[in-house]
Order: C-alpha cells, then structure tokens, then sequence
C-alpha cells in the first residue's frame, strides 16, 4: 500500500511539474509573440526598437539628384527611457554636395489629459522648394519614396524653432510653432524686392494648424484603437514677420487638406484629397506652392520610367509649375482585389488628378522659368498594384488645357510600390 501511495505521490509531482514546465513555455511563447509583432509594428512606422532608443530608418539611405546618396543614423527615445521627456536626433551626409545634415530636438509633456507637448528643436538640413508641411503631420514612413529620386530643386535652412502640440477633443487637435529660419537656394535664385534682390534670406514665422476628424471614435480596449479617422480635415496658417528677428520679408500663407474615404480597402473603396493654399505678400520661390510633380524631363516614355508616387502628378515635370494661389482635387477608386490564390491578390487603381493655380508677380523670381495652371491640369489613368513583391505599374495620361504636341510627352508608365508588414 505504501508503495501505491509513493507511486501516486510522485506521479502528483511529476503531473505538477510538467503543467508548470507547460506553462512557463506557454508564457515564453507569449512574451516571445509580443515581442516579435511591437518588433513588427515598430518596423512598419520606420522604427528598429531597444531598450530606451528607437533608431529611425528614414535616414539610413535616401537618393535625389542634388545629394545622391543620403545616408545617416537617427531616432527618437522611448516610453521605457521617459513617458514626458523625448529626445530626438538625426546626422546625415550626402554624398555629391558633400555635406553634413543634422537635427537635434526635445520635447515634454506639459499635461497628460490633453497630450500637451512642448518642442524645442535646431536643424541644418535641406527642403524640396515648392513644399508644404503641415505641423500636424506627424512622421510619415515609406519603405521607398518615390518622388524623392528625381527632386533637383531644394533650398538649405538652419532653423531654430519652438513648438507646442495640444488634443483639444478626441476629435480636434491643434499645434504653434514659432521658427527662425536663414534659407540659401541650393541654385541660382534671386528674388527682386524694393531694397533690392535678396539671393539669401531669414525668415522669422509663426504658424498655426488645426486638424479636425469629426466622425473619429475609439474602441475601449488596454489600448485605444483609430475606428475611423476620415474625413480628415486640416487648416493651417503661416505668418512671416518683417523686422522680427532681422527677418528679410513678410508674407502670409492659408492652406487646407481634406481626405476622405468611402467603402472598405478590401473591397471597393474610394478616396478624395482636396488640397488648396493662397500665399499673399513678399513670397519667394522658396515657399511658393508645387502640385507634387513627379516626372523628369527625358525624351521618350521609357528614359522617363520610374516609380510613382502616392498622390502627385505622374505627367507633370518637375518644377514646370509653381503657383502663390493654387487647388488640386485627387479621386482613386481601388477595385476589389483579384483573387488568384490565398496570398497573391493584385488589385486595379482608377485614377484623375486635377490642378489649377496662378502666380501674380513671376517676374520677381530671377534665374528661374515656370508656367501657371490658370487653365487647369488634368491627368488620368490606373494603377495594378502588388504584381509582384510589391510592385505594380502605372500609367497615366495628360490631356486638356496643357495637353502637349508629342503624344509621349503626355504618358507616364512607371512602377508602383506598396509594401506592408
């Protein structure tokens, strides 16, 4: 009988212990899950994680025509080194102008119910001229950019800035900035005013924006999970002081946003983008606006073949048009994927692109030729999106009031590029 009762005793242990050996695996597995997708998740917004730095792969390696190749390191700290400090840097260096960028910034949280942050930032570092960025545009990660290959015009600033960030609702935010900006064009410009042409110049701003979701709602969970964010509204105002600072012009600038998406993205699902700006004042080329070109001028179609963008203008060349007064109107309608096996699921894209926009004074701006879009530009076509590896093709079609004479000049067949984790 004893020896039954040892037998039992040690079968009880072993049960007990495998169980727990069970479990402790089962717990490693989860823990080893967790880490693999924030490990995934962080590489999908551009981000490789440790403990207390995220390394940033936007600056790893970048190509355009003035630098050639970009390459650097930068990152932002995490939660696990500070929940209301942030400390974010970036150092460059590119490879034909043969220079060295860099930025280096902190931000705290002044108030955890509203996300209020405070920002203080220095950056030496170069901007594609025409561009407009919204301050609440947060980072913004592609695996490849596009656009990026075929940029020439770009503008060196140093700028000194502070910044402040506040959620008024769930559904509105809002942020300020106030910078000190000394801009050199990396070309030959120069910019006619009453005391005579400035070729460099400073820039003292402020800037407000307003970015509104008002359909936006949360999920209650452990964490809180975007339901639906669109329509996505943005409004932001720019202001530059003369004499403020030793600032050479003054200026002001309103532009608008608007995206919004109808259906499901695994079905059919629509999406409209309405972008506008008027700039009034003493306004270089500099901070004019572009409608996102994305078309290099080489003499047939296929020297012209490379990747297209997300939302520009395939046909357009670049710096063709610039504009102080402009409005486009974008329409993609993503057709319900092709099902040809469980992973392999090509999907068709209809696209039509539209711009106008005018300039009142283009002879201020020396050493430089653009055309205006007071007629309106027009471009359709289609993409087939995740052919293979994630690449599709694209073509697309000028037609209307600047329609050209050879009828390739008005075609664009390019790649497209669309990845996810």
């Amino acid at each position: 009988m004893f020896k039954y009762c040892i037998l039992l005793v040690f079968a009880f242990f072993v049960t007990i212990s495998q169980a727990q050996s069970a479990n402790e695996t089962h717990v490693e597995t989860i823990q080893d899950s967790v880490k693999k997708n924030l490990f995934v998740k962080g590489l999908a917004n551009g981000y490789i994680p440790t403990k207390y730095f995220n390394f940033d792969l936007r600056y790893l390696i970048k190509y355009n025509q003035y630098e050639g190749v970009r390459t650097g390191l930068g990152g932002i700290t995490n939660d696990t080194f500070s929940e209301k400090v942030r400390i974010n840097s970036y150092t460059v260096y590119g490879f034909r102008d043969d220079m060295f960028k860099f930025s280096v910034g902190s931000s705290f949280k002044l108030n955890e119910k509203t996300n209020t942050w405070m920002t203080l930032s220095y950056t030496d570092d170069l901007q594609e001229t025409g561009s407009t960025k919204f301050l609440t545009d947060k980072r913004i990660f592609q695996f490849f950019e596009p656009r990026l290959l075929n940029i020439d015009l770009f503008h060196r600033h140093i700028t000194k800035s502070i910044a402040f960030e506040h959620r008024i609702s769930n559904n509105l935010n809002a942020e300020t900035e106030f910078s000190e900006s000394y801009i050199k064009p990396t070309y030959n410009y120069g910019y006619v005013t009453k005391n005579g042409v400035l070729n460099t110049f400073n820039l003292s701003i402020a800037k407000f924006a307003l970015q509104w979701s008002p359909f936006k709602s949360f999920k209650v969970s452990e964490t809180a999970t975007k339901d639906n964010d669109y329509p996505l509204i943005t409004l932001q105002y720019s202001k530059s002081f003369n004499d403020v600072l030793k600032s050479d012009l003054s200026f002001s600038k309103v532009d608008f946003r608007t995206i919004h998406k109808i259906g499901k993205k695994d079905g059919n699902l629509s999406e409209i983008t309405l972008v506008g700006g008027i700039a009034s004042g003493n306004i270089p080329l500099t901070h004019l606006y572009h409608a996102y070109p994305n078309n290099i001028r080489k003499e047939t179609i296929m020297q012209r073949f490379s990747v297209a963008g997300t939302n520009s203008f395939e046909t357009m060349f670049f710096n063709e048009f610039f504009s102080d007064k402009f409005a486009t109107f974008q329409f993609k309608h993503y057709l319900k994927p092709f099902y040809v096996t469980a992973r392999y699921k090509p999907q068709m894209v209809l696209i039509t692109r539209y711009a106008i926009g005018d300039t009142k004074e283009p002879k201020r701006h020396q050493n430089v030729t653009f055309g205006s879009l007071k007629k309106g530009y027009t471009e359709s076509g289609f993409e087939i999106n995740k052919l293979i590896f994630g690449f599709g093709l694209s073509f697309t079609y000028r037609y209307g009031a600047y329609h050209l004479s050879e009828f390739g000049d008005n075609v664009a067949f390019k790649f497209t590029f669309n990845l996810t984790l």
